[in-house]
């Protein structure tokens, strides 16, 4: 099967490799032509545009920045749109807001195209090692159809609900994730303050009630000093305002994000935008005049 693939950056590039390397012919785009060089390279094929990748495939995948994008790639000039085949699926695997895949694939199905939301978690380690989570909102039918393309991406790939659902939850587990860096942080600044090493710190609970997936991806990198981006704060602070928007739209409450939205746009005055997530524990040290180190 050929497999259409446009949005080829942190995230996009190293999912496009694996689905080359599971045997799929894949026809791929993006403004960046270095990436669309790397992977002609690794065996697919270039294409100018969104319209063209539409006109050439019948499964296409768009993993893209923000809403904006996505619809400007769907619906705008030489975009999926003007070209899709009836019959054709489109899986977008961006972090966008839930009521803008709505959007999208009610005028998808207008053209009898089915579409499926299907963002993704784990940051560029697991997209490289191909066991990202991803979470999906569509149809059964659309699901099942893209399902055995997603396995080679994911360990994890669960259908969510109907179209949006994949975003939602996605937007759930950003808040949940950016609170568990920011608790961590806090906690770590305190043990290191108070002149406790927070190396020691971290393996004392980390096989407790306060362990996590996220404490034993990030205080390593937080110990080390290594910000470099897995997952950049400004997209982050992308996934954090569409979860406020979101949950005002439906009024909810949600004042913890709120705050460490706040934490993250302090990061981004300061020049750290393009840190790791886990570099929010920055925000805490400068408060607190202390730097989280292990003890020589």
């Amino acid at each position: 099967m050929r497999i259409g693939f446009i949005g080829l950056g942190i995230m996009g590039k190293p999912m496009a490799k694996n689905l080359i390397r599971a045997g799929y012919d894949l026809l791929v785009c993006d403004i960046g032509q270095d990436a669309v060089a790397e992977l002609v390279k690794e065996g697919a094929t270039a294409a100018d545009s969104p319209r063209d990748v539409a006109a050439e495939t019948e499964f296409i995948i768009t993993m893209l920045p923000n809403s904006p994008e996505v619809r400007d790639v769907v619906l705008g000039t030489k975009g999926i749109l003007e070209t899709v085949q009836p019959g054709s699926i489109v899986v977008d695997m961006s972090s966008i807001a839930p009521l803008v895949s709505q959007e999208i694939a009610a005028v998808l199905r207008e053209e009898q195209v089915e579409m499926l939301d299907a963002p993704v978690s784990g940051g560029q380690p697991k997209a490289i090692d191909g066991t990202l989570a991803i979470m999906v909102g569509g149809s059964e039918h659309a699901f099942e159809r893209a399902r055995p393309v997603l396995e080679k991406l994911g360990a994890s790939v669960v259908r969510c609900g109907d179209i949006g659902a994949g975003n939602v939850t996605k937007l759930a587990n950003q808040i949940i994730v950016a609170l568990n860096i920011a608790a961590l942080s806090e906690a770590m600044v305190l043990a290191t303050k108070s002149n406790v090493d927070p190396e020691t710190v971290f393996h004392a609970i980390k096989g407790g009630l306060a362990g996590s997936t996220v404490m034993n991806a990030k205080m390593p990198l937080i110990l080390q000093r290594q910000f470099e981006p897995g997952f950049r704060i400004e997209l982050h602070i992308k996934d954090l305002q569409n979860a406020l928007d979101t949950a005002h739209e439906v009024g909810v409450p949600v004042p913890l994000t709120s705050q460490v939205m706040e934490f993250m746009q302090a990061l981004k005055v300061d020049g750290k935008a393009k840190d790791d997530h886990g570099g929010l524990i920055q925000f805490y040290e400068k408060l607190a005049g202390q730097e989280v180190r292990p003890k020589v």
